[in-house]
């Protein structure tokens, strides 16, 4: 099992009718400013331990488990709007760092979240680091009708018993199933993970910490024109942080490539870009402490 050399923290938030959880790292004071991780799709806050093992520089951070991920409670709702996860960070900064201009890290649909709060709220971010937070392929109008009966078919789903995760033996099942997703994961790593993804159920299964309404693809298109003038809005210098593994093309298969993801970074005011050899998506697992040295490097630079 792997062993954590900086012991995180919990605490718990009424927030928006939920009980949020969040986990911190370090002293609950420091001379710098606070560090926001902001975790991905089915993945929860503890995922980043193994980078916050990797700083070398004590830090206060904080990192939220997503509502419906890990320990947050999910809404009584049987699908998620991607504009919830703003107000929730927005009204977590006002509670654990009222009027401070934080740093701001994001992995995969966090990057998404930290990118567009940075320009919503961009007196709130000093700093942002971008972990593979790459967007979504561009749509057009024309496909909304197809993507409505989409979104109501997949509700019919979820209602019917045919969106539930699947469940595992043991939580090295669980591990099992991580390392499968990402074979660069060690098994170490696998097992620690798998106690903070899953949890055994009245059944004595293991069930992943994610609702499966978080399944349910979203009634609305991406709007890649918005998205890229809320971007035009950031003030903070970003970081965006890529993997060599290139998860992008392998998830779109050329619909929308790493070309077109750097040509939607230009409309960033201060942008710049770094690759961490040898990982994949999950590249804070693959790679921790290149992903760590390149945090704090841009963090630290005057």
């Amino acid at each position: 099992m792997y062993q954590v050399l900086t012991p995180s923290r919990s605490s718990t938030l009424a927030l928006r009718h939920l009980n949020y959880h969040v986990r911190h790292w370090g002293p609950e004071q420091s001379d710098l400013p606070t560090l926001v991780l902001l975790h991905g799709w089915m993945d929860v806050s503890a995922s980043y331990q193994f980078t916050v093992d990797a700083l070398r520089q004590p830090r206060r951070i904080i990192a939220p488990d997503w509502r419906g991920f890990g320990l947050t409670t999910g809404a009584p709702v049987d699908h998620y709007v991607f504009a919830d996860y703003l107000a929730d960070l927005d009204l977590l900064l006002d509670h654990y760092a009222p009027g401070e201009a934080i740093d701001l890290v994001g992995h995969s649909m966090g990057g998404n979240v930290a990118m567009m709060y940075g320009g919503v709220r961009p007196e709130r971010v000093r700093k942002l680091v971008n972990l593979e937070g790459f967007g979504l392929p561009a749509t057009r109008p024309a496909q909304a009708p197809t993507r409505y009966a989409q979104w109501i078919d997949e509700i019919k789903q979820l209602h019917q018993g045919t969106k539930e995760l699947k469940t595992y033996e043991s939580a090295d099942g669980v591990a099992r199933r991580l390392m499968k997703t990402n074979p660069r994961l060690s098994e170490d790593k696998a097992q620690w993970l798998a106690q903070h993804w899953a949890r055994p159920n009245a059944q004595g299964q293991w069930e992943i910490l994610g609702d499966p309404a978080h399944k349910i693809t979203s009634a609305q298109l991406y709007r890649a024109d918005e998205a890229l003038a809320i971007y035009e809005r950031i003030a903070a210098p970003v970081l965006a942080i890529e993997a060599s593994g290139d998860s992008l093309g392998q998830w779109w298969n050329g619909r929308y490539t790493l070309d077109e993801y750097h040509q939607r970074l230009t409309h960033v005011r201060t942008c710049s870009t770094a690759v961490v050899q040898d990982a994949g998506h999950m590249l804070h697992h693959d790679q921790p402490e290149q992903v760590a040295q390149l945090i704090e490097a841009f963090l630290d630079a005057a």
